[in-house]
């Protein structure tokens, strides 16, 4: 088994050996994934998990804008359509200057597993631009939305691709790359999610990856008969997905404890409560400020300047920040500090080493593509709302999350259960995000 799977990476590697972040992706669903399909005969000898792996399209294009200087600018836009065999493309864009095609391949692979597990009828795809919003006004932001959308209404559609936000868009961005779409096709239709009440956003969307990797995180724990209560949890990030797992961790009665930026991390032994995390709402929502302000109206807290909020002492730990910020060493750190649960609200925040540690450990440990599935579920839901016309009540988003997260730790369970009562949501989540995707690409031949 060891021979074909390093068979099949070599070839991935041949084929993509610049783009580190994708294979890292890959290698994780293929040692779980191919001993699946060597044990079920309608699976072998189809090149199935190759067919996945290769993007159905992936489309780079120029996007240039003009700052309030006058000056001209060009960035670089991508659109990688990985899976459409379970639905129209599904996936988020992400504006930051790391964008590559590596990258959003890694994230679209994910992306096709994730929604998979939903339940929801939703292919996957991602993408974005290595422009970098921080530091632009709105005038430019806007700009640069309406120049990147000139390309990307092409290859869009509500019934063909439906991108959403990601790290670096918004509301503020998803507002403007919607009004070129909806001028360029002169239609109002449900061509991205995320968007405000207003004019078609769902309720719960901005609050729901956080709230479903804490509520994935909490389904975990009941099968050892926990719970939230009582517990200090530690948080990295503190944008949308960091805020919003903390308020429903502390609404749950947990005790938070960290928060972080990429200039380092904030402690506050005495917890961030509503009063604290509204503080934080409003320095990065509003003021695009530094997590490291909270110091100077928290006296009692402490910023850990460059440093990663792994080494603090915590029973349940949320990387809610970006991809492989979490590795091998924090991971037995975490551990020796006596961590009991990892749920990751990121896509892909532990490295390959970092969660073989906790597999080894057999701590609860739930990879992104299940554990913050929440947010994309949401945008699923939206879609709905916006094909029927109709919009639902706060309760009846949440309670239909709550239900999707539950839903998808079954799955876990049922796939990754082993002998002796562990349960590899690893394992699981990546075989039950293959089976429905390639039931489907063999329903409709090779095409």
């Amino acid at each position: 088994m060891k021979a074909k799977i390093e068979a099949f990476m070599d070839e991935v590697k041949t084929r993509n050996g610049h783009e580190p972040e994708f294979i890292q992706a890959v290698q994780e669903v293929a040692e779980t994934v191919i001993p699946y399909i060597a044990k079920h005969k309608i699976y072998n000898g189809k090149n199935i998990l190759l067919r996945m792996v290769e993007p159905e399209r992936l489309i780079s294009f120029r996007v240039a804008w003009v700052d309030d200087d006058g000056e001209i600018h060009v960035n670089r836009g991508y659109r990688i359509q990985m899976n459409s065999a379970i639905g129209p493309y599904k996936g988020g864009l992400r504006f930051h200057p790391t964008v590559n095609a590596s990258i959003l391949k890694f994230l679209a692979f994910e992306q096709v597993f994730k929604n998979s597990l939903t339940t929801l009828p939703m292919g996957g795809g991602k993408g974005g631009s290595d422009f970098d919003p921080k530091g632009k006004s709105d005038d430019e932001v806007m700009r640069f939305c309406h120049a990147f959308m000139l390309e990307l209404n092409r290859h869009v559609g509500p019934n063909t691709d439906v991108p959403a936000g990601d790290i670096g868009v918004g509301a503020r961005e998803i507002g403007f790359l919607f009004g070129m779409y909806k001028k360029i096709r002169n239609e109002f239709t449900g061509v991205l999610t995320g968007k405000g009440l207003s004019w078609g956003g769902s309720k719960i969307r901005p609050e729901a990856t956080g709230y479903g990797t804490v509520y994935f995180a909490q389904s975990m724990l009941k099968t050892k008969n926990e719970n939230f209560e009582g517990k200090t949890v530690v948080i990295s990030g503190s944008g949308n997905v960091a805020q919003f797992a903390a308020q429903k961790a502390i609404a749950l009665g947990a005790k938070v404890v960290t928060l972080s930026d990429s200039g380092g991390y904030i402690y506050d032994k005495d917890g961030i409560d509503e009063d604290k995390l509204a503080f934080v709402m409003d320095l990065k929502n509003n003021k695009r400020g530094r997590i490291s302000e909270y110091i100077e109206h928290y006296k009692s807290a402490e910023y850990h300047k460059g440093k990663t909020p792994w080494e603090v002492k915590c029973d349940v730990a949320l990387p809610c920040a970006t991809q492989n910020e979490l590795n091998a060493e924090d991971a037995k750190t975490l551990l020796s500090n006596g961590c009991i649960c990892v749920a990751e609200g990121a896509n892909m925040p532990s490295t390959t080493d970092a969660v073989h540690e906790f597999i080894k450990a057999k701590i609860l440990f739930a990879p992104g593509k299940a554990s913050n599935a929440g947010g994309v579920a949401t945008s699923g839901l939206e879609m709905s709302q916006n094909s029927l016309r109709i919009s639902w009540t706060r309760e009846e988003v949440d309670a239909r999350l709550k239900d999707i997260m539950e839903d998808i730790h079954e799955s876990c369970i049922e796939y990754g259960k082993q002998e002796d009562g562990f349960v590899d949501y690893v394992k699981g989540a990546n075989i039950a995000g293959f089976v429905k995707v390639a039931d489907a690409m063999l329903a409709q031949g090779v095409i």
